[in-house]
């Protein structure tokens, strides 16, 4: 089945809608779905090529499907890059680019980038602050 036929059954009567605003924007909670919008272009249902970013608690997992892969087999179509939390934001830039340059879905490289980016940037200790010195009177 083409993309656009699954895109045209799976859009107004899918379980991962999630429509908080009757007038709002529609946001799916859909694997593959990196912004999480509810948009043919995202859709991590109707598209053949897909990329899923999760945080496995140590690691942050990239995972994309394989070109030529085989739409019967789930597991062995799919290739997962792991990134170290603590590794920063230029590995997860070249694993980016590196898909990006194959052909493998330019398009998706900047929401790939913000995603792994918030991530990263949730999993970091914050700094702690010092200790504010008193001014004025109370000095």
């Amino acid at each position: 089945m083409s993309a656009d036929l699954q895109w045209l059954l799976l859009r107004n009567y899918n379980s991962f809608i999630v429509k908080k605003v009757p007038e709002g924007p529609i946001f799916s909670r859909e694997p593959g779905n990196l912004p999480s919008l509810h948009s043919y272009k995202y859709s991590g249902l109707a598209n053949q090529k897909t990329v899923a970013v999760t945080d496995t608690g140590s690691n942050i997992q990239i995972s994309y499907t394989k070109k030529g892969a085989s739409p019967h087999a789930v597991k062995p179509a799919r290739a997962t890059i792991n990134i170290r939390s603590r590794s920063g934001p230029r590995r997860s830039l070249g694993v980016a680019a590196k898909l990006s340059k194959r052909g493998y879905r330019p398009d998706l490289r900047p929401v790939l980038l913000a995603r792994v980016s918030a991530l990263a940037a949730s999993k970091k200790e914050p700094k702690s602050r010092p200790v504010k010195k008193p001014r004025g009177k109370k000095a």
